[in-house]
């Protein structure tokens, strides 16, 4: 991912799980990399991140037990495959479900702020808040995918059913 202008953000390897009717599955085991300016760490938790089909702007993340966060979900510019390597501007919004079940919209004043220093475009603007209030409602309201759909691609990037992507 990266943020608005190109500037850099997460970055990590995956491992391409399959795909069902929401989209493609992707697979990090413990021990992922993840890096982005001024920060980095090897994962202590095993997760699966949904692409969804049809260009829904936004990226979920699946995460098991050893992560704070249950669900995360970034709003994203729509995520496109280029190669083996997805693409996607990441647009501050996050959708949280910790292990608890709390809920909750984060980094809106982070949100608040990018729309006047990056200089979003207002369609951005509005599609960045009409998905993450999509979301919000799916995740409290546990539809799919938000309904342990994800659990069962948890359990196949465990047992190493899957082919990697390259």
């Amino acid at each position: 991912m990266s943020k608005w202008g190109d500037r850099p953000h997460w970055e990590y390897d995956a491992v391409f799980l399959g795909s069902d009717e929401h989209g493609d599955w992707l697979g990090c085991r413990v021990g992922t990399f993840y890096s982005r300016p001024g920060m980095q760490f090897d994962a202590a938790f095993a997760g699966v991140v949904l692409v969804p089909f049809g260009g829904a702007p936004h990226l979920a993340a699946f995460n098991d037990r050893n992560a704070q966060a249950a669900i995360y979900v970034d709003m994203t510019t729509p995520p496109a495959w280029d190669g083996a390597v997805l693409r996607a501007v990441d647009l501050d919004l996050d959708v949280v479900r910790l292990q608890d079940g709390t809920t909750y919209l984060d980094d809106e004043d982070e949100f608040a702020e990018h729309q006047v220093s990056f200089g979003y475009p207002l369609e951005v603007v509005a599609m960045a808040e009409q998905t993450a209030a999509e979301v919000l409602a799916a995740v409290r309201a546990g539809t799919a995918p938000y309904d342990g759909t994800a659990d069962a691609w948890l359990e196949q990037l465990g047992s190493g059913g899957f082919e990697a992507r390259r």
